[in-house]
């Protein structure tokens, strides 16, 4: 089968930083499905992986954990998909990505795709949805009221998780939602999704809280940039507020929070499939879910930008923008 990966991990600036492959096509077995991949999207964690991660022994590590596809095979424990299913889903950091023709996933990872998007625009949505997802309702817990605040600040609003987060928390909650975006066009962007109020993370955000007349936040949503963004939260938070991150930030000092006894909490969306949690069916749920809410109009995709075919050149190129900090919504690769 066809394929994209890379032998040795570095910087995009490679020649060989990915490459296109042959690869055996792989079979199911237990939980598995084997799908055929019909679209995939690009994410941060990509990059991160391509620039450190080795592939084992001396084969090839392929990546991409944004799909859409068809079932064609399952393995005999399969239960809950049939050959000819369209799905979607994010999958497994620890084991081969989706940047190929064919790709095994468990089953309790996996969703319907949600029928009123074709295959693009639904291969934006898994891992950026999950995310936002877990990170508002199981880390957050945003149903459960901080006594005296009713805001939620999402740092970052305009990427993949931004994109979808801000809808989430305008539609179903009725928190305050502040989301933070610095260029014109994706300040628009975040305001077009559901955003009360869209500062610029680029200057002090207290003032710009101030002079909109915001109480603090309860809820901190912090998608990049939050060791230099960490000071300001927690000048901002509300007393017995909850702060959530996903980013990777050096060393960081939370002590500036003990006085106001807030929670921390770091979501990692491959969690539950890389330890195989009890509940890691949870995320199959989430994407269902999140599939409804697609097919009823109350969540767009975030599809931004449409790369081509799912080729190293191409990839190559979607690599670059995500490396560039400025990509807006998402990016997608369809069909070999």
């Amino acid at each position: 089968m066809r394929a994209v990966g890379y032998r040795t991990p570095g910087p995009i600036s490679r020649p060989d930083a990915l490459e296109d492959i042959e690869l055996p096509r792989p079979q199911a077995a237990g939980r598995d499905l084997l799908v055929e991949v019909r679209a995939i999207s690009v994410n941060p964690v990509d990059t991160k992986v391509r620039n450190g991660m080795a592939p084992e022994g001396s084969g090839w590590r392929v990546l991409g954990w944004d799909v859409a596809g068809t079932v064609v095979e399952t393995g005999p424990g399969v239960t809950l998909f049939k050959p000819g299913d369209a799905v979607y889903y994010a999958g497994d950091l620890t084991r081969q990505g989706a940047n190929a023709e064919f790709h095994l996933v468990d089953e309790r990872l996996v969703a319907p795709k949600p029928e009123t998007l074709d295959w693009a625009q639904a291969a934006a949505l898994p891992l950026t949805g999950l995310t936002a997802w877990e990170a508002l309702f199981d880390r957050l817990d945003v149903g459960r009221p901080v006594p005296g605040a009713d805001g939620l600040l999402i740092l970052g609003g305009a990427g993949g998780v931004g994109s979808i987060a801000v809808q989430l928390a305008r539609q179903l909650t009725d928190l305050t939602v502040i989301a933070t975006a610095s260029r014109p066009e994706t300040r628009e962007w975040v305001s077009s999704l559901g955003a009360h109020h869209v500062p610029d993370h680029s200057r002090p955000l207290a003032p710009q809280m101030a002079e909109a007349g915001l109480k603090a936040p309860g809820f901190v949503f912090s998608i990049t940039h939050t060791d230099s963004h960490l000071p300001a939260i927690a000048d901002l938070i509300a007393p017995q507020g909850r702060f959530a991150l996903i980013d990777d930030p050096g060393a960081i000092d939370i002590s500036p929070f003990k006085r106001k006894a807030v929670s921390i909490h770091w979501e990692y969306m491959f969690a539950r499939s890389m330890f195989h949690t009890p509940d890691m069916e949870r995320q199959g749920h989430i994407l269902k879910e999140l599939a409804g809410l697609v097919d009823s109009g109350i969540v767009q995709t975030t599809l931004t930008e449409r790369f081509g075919g799912i080729n190293a050149q191409n990839l190559m190129h979607a690599h670059r923008q995500i490396e560039s900090g400025k990509v807006r919504g998402k990016i997608v690769l369809e069909g070999f």
